[in-house]
């Protein structure tokens, strides 16, 4: 059961009384924001020694820390360190956000040493280890993208990234409006090039 599948069905967890306590609201109005979806609790049950965040309308605005490594600098301990000072100056959460090394010891050594929600988009995982393959990012397929979800579920990651509003009509229209930037997400991005490629829906 899901935290939301449990506040429509009128069940309080634990989470949703940790949550109401650290915004200073009552349970009810939790309960209220999770059941229309305004809000939602970061906490992958994986993790220990994490408290679950609420994140969403009327609770505390929520400051997010990204970082991650490159092809040009893939140093483990830089990463660990850029997150443990993220937290150390106020970051709520942290987003992996690695596209270069070992893309799976970063993010479980972030998991490991850093006691916040941590985030990920996982198509760039996929993307980057299709290219490795192959050398062209678009040929991930459909089993490549839900495997590193699942990965990193597993994994402990709290919240993920996963482009879900970019839809082949999305793509169509932007191809006609002709942005001069074009698609500034580096996911969107990956995922538009996906879409043009294989003519296929998201």
């Amino acid at each position: 059961m899901t935290l939301m599948d449990a506040a429509r069905n009128g069940k309080i967890l634990k989470e949703f009384s940790q949550v109401a306590e650290a915004e200073g609201l009552s349970v009810e109005r939790i309960l209220a924001g999770l059941r229309s979806g305004r809000i939602v609790i970061v906490r992958n049950v994986v993790r220990v020694g994490v408290e679950p965040l609420g994140i969403g309308e009327g609770l505390r605005v929520k400051i997010n820390a990204n970082i991650g490594s490159s092809p040009e600098v893939e140093d483990l301990e830089y990463e660990v360190e850029k997150a443990k000072t993220a937290v150390k100056y106020g970051a709520d959460t942290v987003m992996d956000l690695s596209t270069g090394g070992d893309l799976d010891n970063i993010r479980r050594r972030i998991l490991e040493e850093v006691k916040v929600p941590i985030g990920t988009v996982p198509i760039y995982q996929a993307g980057i280890e299709a290219a490795r393959k192959s050398k062209l990012l678009v040929d991930m397929t459909e089993d490549d993208i839900l495997k590193v979800i699942e990965k990193h579920g597993k994994d402990g990651v709290d919240f993920m990234t996963i482009h879900a509003g970019i839809t082949r009509e999305t793509v169509e229209r932007l191809q006609k409006i002709g942005r001069v930037a074009g698609i500034v997400s580096r996911g969107g991005a990956f995922l538009a090039s996906w879409i043009l490629r294989h003519e296929r829906e998201n």
